[in-house]
C-alpha cells in the first residue's frame, strides 16, 4: 500500500481507484503514457537507468517490427516476476522480472515477445473473446466467492486485466521475440535460457504463490527447444554478425534494484500490518489471511465469510471523506456518528450495500479516520446474517489503528540487488557463502543468477546477491 505518490483518489458509485498524478510525469516517456489503472495497481518504479533501457530498446524494436506504432514501455513497482502487454499498445515489465534477467539479451528477448503480442494484435483478439483473468486484489484466494462478489465495489476500479494467451499466440510471440531481438543485435537464444529461470522460480515458490509470468504465458516442455532452434535460424540469417549478450553491462545497470516486497509500502509481522512511510499500524484478526497491494490492504476471515479492507479516502474534511467512502461502497441509509480512535478523529457508520436487484448484498461497518491531511477508510463487510458475529472484530481492527513509533519497524528497509565480483575460481555456493548468504537462501540466489549452486565462477566474474 504505497500512498505517498498517490495524490488523487477518484471515487465513484461502484469503484475506488487511486490515480497517481505525479509519478508518470517526472520521467521522459517515448510513446504513450502508462495506463493510470496499471500504475495505481502496481506503482511506477522510479529508476531512470532501467526506464531509459526499456524505452530505448522498445522503440528500437518498434521501428523494425511488423507493425510500427505509438507504443509505450514502462517498468512497474512489483516484486512479482512478470511482463505483460495491454491491448492499447503498452508493455509493462515488473522490477521483479528485471531482477531475474542476467543479461541484456534475455531482457531483449522477452521485450520482443511482449511487443510481438501487440503487433500480432493478440490482446485485441483476446478482448473480443472476453478471455480475461482479473488480478490485483486476489479476492478469490482471500475470501469466498460470496464475499468476493459483495466486495466487488471496492475492487472493481483497481483490477488489472492479464490476458491468457493460447499456444498459437504464444508460439507466434516467441517467433516475433526472436525476430525482433535479433534485428536489434541480440542473441535470442538467451530468451530460451530465461524460461529455465522462470520455471525454477515457479517450482521453488510453489503453486500457491503470487501469479508469475508463466501464469499468464502458458509454457510447454518443448518451448525451450523451439526457441533455441528459432534463435539458431535467426543467427544464421545474419551471417558473421556478432550478436550481443551484454551480461556485465546489464548486471551493473540493476545494481541497487529493489528485490522482493518493499516494507516501505507496508508489511505484516506478528499479526500486525505496519506502514513505515505513513507511520501507522493496524491489527489483523488471529488466523485471518491478508494481502497488501499498492492501493489497499485486505484481511479475510479464513473461510471467506468476512472481509476488512483498508483504503485511502478522499475529501477536504473528515465528513466529506466519510460521505465519499459511503457513496463509493454503495451504502443505503448509512447511520454515522463521530468518535476518536487512539487520538485520531473518526466517523463510524453502518449500512447495507444494495445490489442492482434491490436486495441487500452485504452489511457494512466502516470507519473513516483522519491523520493530518490523510484520510483512511477501514471497511468491514459480511453477509447480513453474519453481521452480529463479525461486527465486533470489525470494530476491534478499526479501533486498533494507531501511530507507529517502533523504530525497528519505522526504519525497515527493502533488500536490494548487489553485484559482486568473484575473487577466484570457486563455485557459486562458495561465492554466496563468502558474501554472507545463508545456506537456506542459496538456491533462491542461484535461481536469481540463472545458475546452479555447483556452477563454477571464474575470477572476476560478476554475480548477484541481495542485502539491505
Amino acid at each position: 500500500m504505497n500512498l505517498r505518490s498517490h495524490r488523487l483518489l477518484r471515487l465513484g458509485a461502484l469503484s475506488l481507484l487511486l490515480l497517481p498524478l505525479g509519478s508518470a510525469v517526472n520521467r521522459p516517456q517515448q510513446g504513450p503514457q502508462p495506463d493510470p489503472q496499471v500504475i495505481a495497481q502496481f506503482g511506477l518504479y522510479q529508476n531512470s537507468t532501467l526506464q531509459s533501457l526499456i524505452d530505448t530498446k522498445g522503440q528500437q524494436m518498434n521501428k523494425v517490427s511488423d507493425r510500427p506504432g505509438n507504443y509505450g514501455f514502462t517498468i512497474v513497482d512489483s516484486p512479482v516476476i512478470n511482463a505483460f502487454a495491454t491491448p492499447d499498445g503498452h508493455v509493462y515489465f515488473t522490477r521483479g522480472i528485471m531482477a531475474h534477467f542476467n543479461n541484456e539479451a534475455q531482457f531483449a528477448g522477452v521485450l520482443g515477445h511482449e511487443l510481438g503480442h501487440i503487433t500480432a494484435r493478440h490482446g485485441q483478439q483476446q478482448q473480443r473473446r472476453s478471455t480475461v483473468a482479473g488480478i490485483g486484489l486476489l479476492l478469490g484466494s482471500l475470501a469466498s466467492k460470496r464475499i468476493a462478489s459483495i466486495a466487488q465495489p471496492l475492487s472493481q476500479g483497481v483490477g488489472v486485466l492479464f490476458l491468457k494467451y493460447g499456444r498459437d499466440d504464444e508460439r507466434e510471440a516467441d517467433q516475433l521475440g526472436v525476430k525482433y531481438s535479433t534485428k536489434i543485435g541480440y542473441d535470442a537464444a538467451q530468451m530460451a535460457d530465461f524460461f529455465n529461470t522462470l520455471q525454477r522460480s515457479e517450482a521453488q515458490s510453489g503453486a500457491s504463490s503470487t501469479p508469475t509470468f508463466l501464469s499468464s504465458h502458458p509454457n510447454s516442455a518443448d518451448r525451450y527447444k523451439t526457441v533455441k532452434a528459432l534463435a539458431a535460424q535467426a543467427k544464421a540469417s545474419v551471417g558473421n554478425t556478432t550478436l550481443a549478450v551484454n551480461r556485465n553491462e546489464y548486471l551493473r545497470a540493476i545494481e541497487g534494484l529493489t528485490y522482493g516486497n518493499d516494507p516501505r509500502q507496508g508489511f505484516v509481522e506478528s499479526s500486525t500490518f505496519y506502514h513505515p512511510d505513513l507511520k501507522f499500524q493496524l491489527p489483523i484478526p488471529s488466523g485471518w489471511k491478508s494481502q497488501n497491494s499498492t492501493t489497499q490492504f485486505q484481511m479475510a476471515e479464513p473461510n471467506g465469510r468476512a472481509l476488512i479492507v483498508l483504503v485511502p479516502a478522499a475529501g477536504g474534511s473528515l465528513e466529506a471523506a466519510a460521505q465519499s467512502l459511503s457513496k463509493s461502497i454503495g451504502l443505503s441509509s448509512a447511520q454515522a456518528q463521530k468518535t476518536t480512535v487512539n487520538g485520531f478523529p473518526a466517523i463510524v457508520f453502518q449500512g447495507d450495500q444494495v445490489a442492482q436487484s434491490g436486495s441487500t448484498s452485504a452489511r457494512v461497518l466502516a470507519y473513516t479516520l483522519q491523520d493530518g491531511s490523510n484520510y483512511y477508510g477501514i471497511v468491514g463487510l459480511t453477509a447480513p446474517a453474519s453481521f452480529a458475529t463479525y461486527s465486533p472484530q470489525f470494530s476491534r481492527v478499526a479501533q486498533g489503528f494507531q501511530r507507529l513509533t517502533d523504530a525497528s519497524k519505522l526504519n525497515r528497509q527493502p533488500e536490494k540487488i548487489r553485484i559482486k565480483t568473484a575473487s577466484g575460481s570457486q563455485t557459486l555456493a562458495q561465492a554466496l557463502s563468502a558474501n554472507g548468504v545463508a545456506a537456506s537462501r542459496q538456491e533462491e540466489m542461484a535461481i536469481l543468477n540463472g545458475m546452479q549452486k555447483s556452477d563454477r565462477l571464474s575470477s572476476g566474474q560478476l554475480f548477484k546477491v541481495v542485502s539491505r
